[in-house]
């Protein structure tokens, strides 16, 4: 029953989360002279997943860093500009700093089942490498930040990319590229942790087709430990202590092999936090993750 509850609320959450249009309504979050590229198809098809935005900074002249984005939901839910209305003060420092923003749609598990995220994701990294010159980008200055689902998405990224699994790329998509950092904000790293995993219809279960401990092997492959190596970026891994839909044990393990592997890592648990919110948006969490950016992209 207590994981019934669970699955409710964090559905309740997902419904509730605001999932706007895509006349873009968070564009009033970020800094006069913002330039938006909107609604890029970065598949070539007429997908509404298959879209990204492209935000430049104000006076932006080429050689820019990229901050690509990576929205939650649970894999079934939101859009790309979910998790900007709680991270407004962060979103425009990234636009203050010079960096530019990528934030990019994916396919949802209700509509394919993993690996078509990572297909997805791994395609618009695809597109942006490939038009970098175009938007100004320093491909050598790229990191990946997500947020619950987004932090598992942008971490199985990083993390697989030296291994270059086949499964995760489509056939010609630009595989020649490489992330300087990832900043994951409270996601999931091994999906057999969860209360959910006997049960296939929630979140987990509905992401690989099946309930995660009926099958380890596809949760395995969805799994962000399942990937660790030496050859990995560094991790900045922010997750709220009071987090009850993704404990913060996931977050310590993945801290814990990526420091076992050798990979430089930083695990901040954020007093009394939920799962998601303003708490992470303070002052105090804004100076590591730009100090973190500050290091690895400039």
């Amino acid at each position: 029953m207590k994981n019934l509850l669970l699955s409710l609320v964090f559905i309740s959450f997902l419904a509730t989360n605001p999932s706007f249009s895509q006349t873009n309504p968070v564009l009033k979050f970020f800094p006069e002279g913002t330039t938006l590229h909107g609604n890029i198809p970065y598949q070539g098809d007429t997908l509404k997943k298959h879209l990204l935005d492209i935000y430049l900074p104000p006076n932006a002249k080429g050689n820019i860093p990229l901050v690509i984005w990576v929205h939650g939901g649970g894999w079934l839910s939101n859009d790309k500009y979910a998790d900007m209305g709680y991270m407004k003060e962060t979103i425009a420092r990234i636009m203050n700093e010079g960096y530019a923003l990528a934030s990019i749609d994916y396919r949802f598990s209700t509509q394919a089942v993993f690996p078509a995220q990572m297909l997805d994701c791994n395609a618009a990294v695809s597109y942006l490498f490939e038009n970098a010159d175009k938007y100004g980008f320093d491909t050598e200055k790229v990191t990946l930040m997500g947020f619950s689902a987004g932090g598992h998405l942008a971490s199985m990224l990083g993390l697989s990319k030296n291994q270059n699994v086949e499964a995760f790329f489509l056939p010609g998509t630009n595989r020649n590229f490489k992330f300087k950092a990832v900043v994951d904000f409270y996601g999931p790293a091994d999906l057999t942790l969860f209360p959910g995993a006997v049960d296939p219809k929630s979140p987990e279960g509905l992401l690989i087709g099946a309930a995660p401990l009926d099958r380890p092997d596809l949760a395995k492959a969805a799994s962000p430990v399942a990937y660790v190596d030496g050859n990995d970026p560094p991790f900045l891994i922010i997750h709220g202590e009071k987090d009850d839909l993704v404990s913060p044990r996931q977050s310590q393990l993945l801290n814990s092999w990526l420091k076992v592997k050798g990979v430089e890592t930083e695990l901040i648990v954020v007093k009394d936090a939920p799962h998601f919110g303003p708490m992470f948006d303070v002052e105090e969490i804004r100076n590591s993750v730009f100090s973190f950016l500050e290091k690895h992209l400039k």
